[in-house]
């Protein structure tokens, strides 16, 4: 008989480079459970998959509940066609956000730009001045 492959708190640190507070404190948030051998925790494969889907929801920007809300979405009976379309509905809603981020920062920068060549600008005329 194969028993399946458990991580300790400490391995799955090492591999995602997260400290083992962050690890704990998705845990205070349901979305991993170990399991508990005393105060040791054990984490299974599919604490492990979580655990690269959360880390991979944060840096796209998914806040946790949006994270909770997708990795939910496979502890239901819905279908995967449903699942799908409701993680792509989640992706497209942080797209459009991003890009709406995107273009203020765009934006900003063009400010930025403007004021800095208007400063060089008054520095130049200044210099001829004196």
């Amino acid at each position: 008989m194969m028993t399946e492959r458990t991580y300790s708190i400490s391995d799955l640190s090492r591999e995602f480079d997260v400290t083992a507070r962050a690890i704990r404190f998705y845990e205070d948030k349901d979305l991993i459970q170990p399991m508990r051998e005393g105060q040791r925790r054990i984490y299974t494969p599919r604490d492990r998959v979580r655990l690269k889907l959360i880390l991979r929801g944060k840096r796209l920007g998914f806040s946790l509940s949006e994270i909770k809300d997708i990795l939910d979405l496979y502890d239901t009976d819905m279908g995967e066609s449903r699942q799908l379309e409701l993680l792509l509905d989640k992706i497209e809603e942080r797209r459009r956000a991003l890009e709406a981020h995107r273009r203020d920062i765009d934006l900003t920068l063009a400010e930025m730009d403007d004021l800095e060549r208007q400063c060089r600008e008054n520095l130049k005329e200044r210099a001829g001045a004196d």
